[in-house]
């Protein structure tokens, strides 16, 4: 109840802000503000305390993982494994939901958050649907058999896969992966993670790939430069910047026109 009350304070702050994001002149773009796992420099990360306090700073969208368990519930965790940001061991994909759900998922943070929880993928939907934007990452979904299927039916539910609801973004590293979730639901754009692979480039070849598919092309903040950004906005794609953890990060994509900044710590820019 108490995570109800404290989103339904945030509602029109929050929606106006997503709003007013949403309608900014794209000759000069203010990146949308995405609360990276929430606020996962204030909290621990992928929890109700870390979504509640990303919206308390502002943030248009959050950003968060989803992966399955055992017995086929999506659940908002990074990791594969439970072991870093709970009290138990083990690979998600071994663990049931009620296992999942027993685990302590704050105090590994700091002691105030003990008895935080991993949300399932359908109660963050339920509390924050409704609230801000959503920008969804597919983790590892060749882990788990038909995460696509069940992602896009959760969405559906709710009615949150028509061209109405453009306040969600379905991301990922896995190429096959996102084409079976766009053939699933075009109407929600798709965005592709870059990560460093060594070359600090990305071919046009890939550019040219991701076109029949994807709207964004979002890379990792050390790929990032003003060529790079402008080969991304020259192939069509909007493009999306993570992770920010420090204040000369905001500094350096200040002078690129970009369409979102991920970030642990909202409060930065």
């Amino acid at each position: 109840m108490k995570n109800v009350v404290t989103i339904f304070m945030l509602i029109v702050m929050v929606s106006f802000r997503l709003i007013k994001g949403l309608t900014r002149n794209s000759e000069r773009q203010i990146p949308i503000k995405i609360g990276h796992r929430g606020a996962a420099g204030y909290c621990p990360e992928n929890t109700f305390a870390s979504f509640n306090k990303a919206l308390e700073l502002g943030v248009d969208y959050l950003e968060i993982d989803i992966q399955m368990t055992k017995d086929g519930e999506l659940v908002v965790l990074h990791d594969p494994t439970v072991n870093r940001t709970t009290n138990g061991k083990g690979k998600v994909k071994d663990l049931t939901l009620k296992e999942i759900q027993a685990l302590d998922a704050g105090s590994w943070f700091h002691p105030k958050f003990k008895g935080e929880k991993i949300p399932t993928f359908s109660e963050f939907l339920d509390v924050y649907a409704s609230v801000t934007g959503l920008l969804l990452e597919l983790k590892k979904p060749s882990l788990y058999p038909e995460i696509e299927i069940k992602v896009a039916k959760e969405l559906m539910k709710r009615g949150l896969h028509s061209g109405e609801n453009n306040h969600i973004i379905v991301q990922s590293f896995d190429i096959n992966s996102l084409k079976r979730f766009h053939h699933l639901l075009p109407s929600i754009p798709i965005g592709v993670l870059i990560k460093n692979t060594g070359v600090k480039r990305i071919s046009t070849k890939d550019l040219n790939s991701f076109s029949s598919f994807a709207s964004y092309v979002n890379p990792k903040i050390t790929l990032v430069n003003k060529r790079l950004i402008r080969r991304i906005q020259h192939h069509g794609f909007k493009t999306i910047i993570w992770t920010v953890k420090k204040n000369s990060d905001v500094k350096l994509l200040k002078q690129f026109n970009i369409n979102g900044i991920v970030s642990d710590y909202p409060d930065y820019f």
